[in-house]
């Protein structure tokens, strides 16, 4: 498994008002959303970068103003399509 190291200073998260480890987490979580929403990472992907559950992160998708799913028109009205007896 590869790894990824980003150096950031030391105040950062005491600005933040948080703390290092929160900060951290916080700083994968966004990179994880920001790739699940530019389609680059599936949900299960990014929820493994973010390190949750793939429950977990879709349920995080809204605080973060991110479509938990990206249909187009013809999947909308697929799913949506009235159902005849």
């Amino acid at each position: 498994m590869k790894a990824l190291q980003i150096e950031y200073p030391e105040s950062w998260p005491a600005a933040a008002g948080s703390s290092a480890e929160r900060f951290e987490g916080e700083a994968r979580m966004a990179l994880a959303m920001k790739l699940f929403e530019m389609g680059r990472l599936t949900s299960g992907q990014a929820a493994q970068l973010a390190g949750v559950s793939r429950a977990a992160f879709l349920l995080s998708c809204s605080q973060w103003n991110v479509p938990a799913v990206n249909w187009d028109a013809a999947e909308l009205a697929a799913e949506f399509k009235p159902i005849h007896s």
